[in-house]
């Protein structure tokens, strides 16, 4: 895979999932936008693609906010080009404290929503015209496999990720006559800052888990759901996005891909 001289915007790039995709794309050689509202973790993360790839920039972005989609658009542009590659990957499991309830709120269903599913949407819709008018472009959003069954203590996220799979397929039948191909990622058990609030919130709310740490929750649910029985990262998911990006997969849209060493095998 070589994707020098193409463009990626990542959003929530700064870290986790979104800042291994960024530093992998960077090491295909992409320059890359970072789109995030961390700043702190965004500099940092983009010095690391300048010393890889050469070429990064950054842009403040809540993507529930339409102006600032539109200018992260116009700062990629100006910045380091058109994009080629778009990474969907900003995303929350709840409102404030969420982690702290074994229920979900209407503020959950309303934040997580806005910002999983509109948010995507309309990050979506203002690079799409810089896909279109060269008729090339690769868009790659990242779900979850919660979006693959309900979860008792998440279901506003649950159903948050379902939705961005429905999208994905929704926008896939629509760019496909412009050349673009749109496809998904559903991550498995990654243990990352916000698995760790999961794994409370299954503490508290799951009869089986219950008295049992973030991390033992995560091991447990590894030996007992994990064919493979060993833990996701976010270098493979970074991977499989890789490879959608690439012209490897130029015939492929509308999917979505479980990085989840078996869970779900479908």
């Amino acid at each position: 895979m070589n994707f020098k001289g193409q463009v990626a915007v990542v959003t929530g790039g700064a870290t986790g999932i979104g800042r291994a995709i960024a530093l992998k794309l960077a090491d295909k050689g992409a320059a890359v936008m970072i789109a995030d509202i961390n700043v702190a973790k965004a500099k940092e993360t983009a010095e690391e693609i300048e010393e890889i790839s050469g070429a990064s920039s950054l842009f403040v972005t809540d993507v529930t906010n339409v102006a600032a989609c539109e200018g992260l658009a116009q700062a990629t542009i100006d910045s380091i080009g058109a994009a080629d590659i778009l990474i969907n990957n900003a995303g929350i499991a709840g409102s404030a404290d969420w982690q702290t309830r074994s229920y979900s709120t209407e503020e959950d269903w309303k934040q997580t929503y806005q910002v999983n599913v509109i948010g995507m949407s309309n990050i979506t819709s203002v690079f799409r015209s810089q896909m279109t008018r060269r008729r090339s472009g690769r868009i790659v959003n990242i779900a979850s496999i919660a979006g693959r069954e309900g979860r008792p203590s998440l279901p506003h996220y649950s159903a948050s990720k379902a939705a961005v799979i429905s999208l994905t397929q929704s926008t896939a039948l629509e760019l496909a006559r412009s050349n673009i191909t749109v496809n998904a990622i559903c991550p498995g058990l990654l243990w990352t800052p916000m698995w760790e609030q999961v794994g409370d919130r299954h503490a508290q709310a799951i009869p089986a888990y219950e008295g049992l740490t973030p991390r033992e929750v995560f091991d447990t649910m590894i030996a007992e759901r994990i064919p493979m029985k060993k833990e996701q990262t976010p270098e493979d998911v970074a991977d499989a996005v890789a490879f959608f990006a690439s012209d490897d997969a130029k015939n492929i849209t509308g999917q979505t891909l479980n990085v989840d060493g078996g869970f779900f095998m479908r």
